[in-house]
């Protein structure tokens, strides 16, 4: 079963790669138009999965990343509308030049060819990247949570719609059904098919790949993500900033999981931060300076400031200086997102020279690490390795680079 869908991916993808991007645009279109169409159809769907996934107790913030209304489904709409404006990758000349022996060299952005996704929850992902595979000239192979398979085997079955009547073949796009884990193992070691995979999930998932894979793979690690408020912080920063990065979508990989304040911030605003935080429902450890202040809250502990929580819960830490705020992000970053409140120039510059995460905010929510924030339409994923690309993943990560090379009869001396 899986090596029959392999060989439909390359013979769909060998397809995919000539075809121009007027035609790309308008399928896009018409699969943002018909996933509108269908969102009755599509709902009934995700209703099976949220019925079926009770049994599994997932946390709160699970459940909202796998519910879908209206609203979420024109998101998904939306969502492809936007990579319709964006430079299609596929050929564009990134340099070119003449060498010596006369030969012009040019560099040019190709296809992978056949990109595997595997992730978690979040049936919205099934159109995202979907979208950005098709624009890309790749075709896709995608492996979603076995809770959240009608959802997405409804949300294919309108992609594919629009593929057939655009005179594409249906495989451009195809899921794997099976819930087996080994399938999944195997999925991953399809090299004669397969030629990159995404992965979008959390540390089970990630130390999967890296303990199995044979296919190369980007690594989407979680999002243990930091901010540290300096001493200079605006007044007006703090609460708003705090607020939106932990509590507007808890569940989502840049949501903020560690605030770390400087001891001034803590001693003139901790309070007030505090109160806000509980008053959104948020669960909170805190620094050991913190125990005779707040008695009934817990400390945290080393094991608190390594979790990503993807809850309404967060750890806080108190530090003398931006140097000591630097060490602890140093220590626990899983690579993702950082950020920091400051009106210093020489802080924020130290600040983001010195974490080596893929993401770093100054005086912004942690929230906007987003392709689609970044204007990239919808994303593939962020990427928290240094290879070949970093950071939210858009169109052109998911080209490779290869050379074109013209002569007038040239042979080598």
């Amino acid at each position: 079963m899986l090596k029959e869908i392999g060989k439909n991916a390359v013979m769909a993808a060998e397809q995919l790669k000539t075809v121009n991007t007027e035609t790309k645009n308008q399928i896009l279109d018409h699969m943002a138009s018909e996933l509108v169409k269908d969102a009755d159809e599509i709902i009934d769907a995700n209703k099976v999965d949220l019925e079926n996934a009770k049994q599994l107790e997932l946390t709160a913030a699970l459940t909202d990343r796998l519910t879908l209304n209206k609203e979420r489904i024109q998101g998904m709409s939306d969502g492809l509308k936007k990579i319709i404006p964006l430079d299609d990758p596929v050929g564009q000349v990134t340099q070119s030049w003449k060498s010596e022996d006369g030969l012009d060299i040019s560099k040019i952005r190709s296809p992978f060819g056949v990109i595997g996704i595997i992730y978690e929850a979040r049936p919205n992902v099934t159109s995202d990247v979907s979208g950005l595979c098709l624009k890309s000239g790749n075709a896709s192979i995608l492996r979603g949570s076995s809770y959240c398979l009608d959802s997405n085997l409804m949300i294919l079955k309108t992609l594919q719609k629009s593929l057939e009547q655009n005179d594409l073949p249906k495989e451009s796009i195809q899921i794997i059904e099976s819930k087996d884990r080994e399938d999944t193992i195997e999925f991953m070691n399809m090299t004669e098919y397969i030629d990159l995979i995404v992965p979008r999930g959390g540390k089970g998932l990630i130390q999967t790949l890296v303990d199995n894979s044979k296919v190369p793979f980007i690594l989407d690690g979680d999002g243990n993500v930091h901010l540290y408020i300096h001493s200079d912080t605006k007044e007006e920063y703090i609460i708003p900033i705090v607020i939106n990065s932990k509590v507007q979508r808890p569940g989502v990989c840049n949501a903020l999981e560690t605030l770390i304040l400087h001891k001034d911030i803590y001693d003139k605003h901790g309070s007030k931060i505090i109160d806000a935080l509980k008053e959104n429902d948020v669960e909170i450890v805190i620094d050991e300076q913190m125990k005779d202040d707040f008695p009934e809250l817990e400390i945290a502990n080393d094991e608190h400031y390594a979790t990503e929580f993807l809850d309404l819960k967060i750890a806080i830490k108190i530090v003398d200086s931006e140097n000591e705020a630097i060490q602890h992000i140093n220590l626990f970053s899983s690579g993702h997102t950082e950020g920091i409140l400051t009106e210093s120039d020489k802080v924020a510059e130290k600040f983001s020279s010195s974490i080596d995460s893929s993401v770093i905010f100054i005086n912004a929510s942690t929230r906007f690490t987003d392709g689609e924030k970044f204007g990239f339409g919808a994303e593939i994923g962020i990427s928290t390795q240094k290879l070949h690309v970093r950071g939210p993943m858009g169109l052109e990560a998911l080209t490779t680079e290869r050379y074109v090379i013209s002569g007038r009869g040239t042979v080598r001396g």
